[in-house]
């Protein structure tokens, strides 16, 4: 039987991510000789252990990590710097640490000064999840099919960064390499605008006279629920990619609040050609998602 990629692979952090990072890896197998799951959590330990999906169980990030080849950070990223000063001590020379952050210029300025010059870290991204969280949310197949970014910063080992893709390939991903920046600007529309907007229009909706926000609720149709689905997301993850990644945000949504002024300017003055231009576009979009399987 050929080698594992990994021999050791620890992950910190058993929510939605980390936990099918280790089904799948269990289910395809060439991926880890070993599986340790760490997390801070007591109850979300015990479940991991119930579950069966890592072979060891640890409560002490750098007890996990200690003989670990590879170590992959699921954690939120506001709680990266903290994570790896914990395991830079216990890291094994020439372990890969990644991370699975929605951020990654804040992950680079958070983590790679703590850890030590005898490692590799290659940051990295699945475009994969749902509005669940917690190990039970987790499933072997969440990846296939997604792209996993790779943000490499400049000068890190190749045969790491190899690695590290090849990891996100078994696991059933297509696989990208972005320049750290880059990626952060194009997630701030794709994915860190859009559940803005759901937060922000179901706390509209919320703050509505109870009247009203009953009738809401009951009469919802299926863009409100889309809405709704996406805010149902972890606060405590969502909380930290907004303020780790603020700066792109905060110029997407400056950009969409034009759009929307101009928007609005349209259905005030009776501007059809406008708004049909607006609609045409949008739906354009959805068929080139469609094309592209990522619908």
């Amino acid at each position: 039987m050929a080698e594992p990629l990994f021999r050791r692979l620890a992950l910190i952090g058993l929510g939605l991510i980390g936990s099918s990072i280790a089904r799948a890896a269990r289910a395809r197998g060439g991926i880890a000789g070993e599986i340790v799951a760490c997390d801070r959590n007591r109850a979300v330990r015990e479940r991991v252990a119930e579950l069966g999906i890592a072979d060891r169980v640890e409560a002490d990030p750098a007890r996990a990590v200690a003989g670990a080849d590879g170590v992959i950070l699921c954690v939120p990223v506001g709680a990266f710097a903290d994570v790896a000063a914990t395991i830079a001590p216990a890291l094994a020379e020439g372990a890969i640490v990644s991370d699975v952050g929605s951020t990654k210029q804040s992950v680079l300025r958070d983590v790679a000064p703590l850890l030590p010059p005898h490692v590799h870290f290659v940051p990295a991204h699945p475009l994969a999840g749902t509005e669940h969280s917690g190990p039970d949310a987790g499933f072997a197949e969440l990846f296939e099919g997604r792209w996993s970014l790779i943000t490499p910063p400049s000068g890190t080992d190749r045969n790491a960064i190899e690695k590290v893709a090849e990891l996100w390939a078994r696991l059933g991903s297509m696989v990208e390499i972005m320049e750290p920046g880059h990626h952060d600007r194009v997630l701030a529309i794709v994915s860190h605008l859009p559940h803005l907007i759901a937060f922000t229009i179901c706390g509209t909706a919320d703050d509505l006279a109870d009247e009203t926000r009953q009738q809401v609720l009951k009469f919802s149709a299926s863009g409100f629920r889309d809405f709704t689905r996406i805010a149902a997301s972890d606060p405590e993850m969502w909380r930290d990619v907004f303020l780790n990644n603020r700066e792109a945000l905060l110029e997407m949504l400056a950009r969409f609040t034009e759009d929307a002024q101009a928007m609005a300017r349209a259905v005030r003055w009776g501007d059809a050609g406008y708004i049909e231009d607006k609609i045409r576009r949008g739906r354009v979009i959805r068929r080139s998602l469609i094309e592209l399987k990522q619908a």
